[in-house]
């Protein structure tokens, strides 16, 4: 069960971490905003998505289906371009986005695990791949039916 804890109790139970030393005159509050990923994998993402909202369109075109595409596509860029945008504003960064060499080179810490490149770009762009094929067969499967 819990219960509110003294700072005096933390203190003789010598479970208090010491408080991180600051650098004078650096900015402690600034920090990345460009997710670690190259940029060709965000493109990847982008690109993808794109391909599934084209199969569809095609796959099911209708005139009546113009203004939904339309809205789907304007969502989709802005859930690219925004974040984009947004990694670019701001005081001044020093910190770029990880190269594609550099990914596959020394790979990248991720929830699971430490991966290699491949395996990451992998695990990244698993998702959009399955979408895109899975609106690859229902567009197939309405053809034949």
């Amino acid at each position: 069960m819990s219960r509110p804890l003294k700072h005096a109790d933390l203190k003789l139970a010598q479970e208090l971490a010491p408080a991180p030393a600051l650098k004078p005159n650096v900015r402690q509050d600034i920090e990345t905003r460009h997710f670690d990923l190259p940029v060709a994998i965000h493109a990847g993402f982008f690109g993808l998505f794109l391909a599934y909202l084209t199969v569809m369109f095609i796959g099911f075109y209708e005139p009546q289906m113009i203004l939904p595409m339309a809205i789907f596509v304007i969502f989709t860029v802005g859930f690219y371009v925004v974040p984009a945008m947004w990694a670019r504003v701001g005081p001044d960064r020093k910190a770029k986005a990880m190269s594609m060499q550099r990914l596959l080179g020394e790979g990248i810490a991720t929830h699971v695990g430490w991966c290699n490149g491949r395996d990451a770009i992998i695990q990244a762009l698993i998702l959009p791949v399955l979408i895109l094929g899975w609106g690859i067969a229902v567009v197939s499967i309405a053809a034949l039916v």
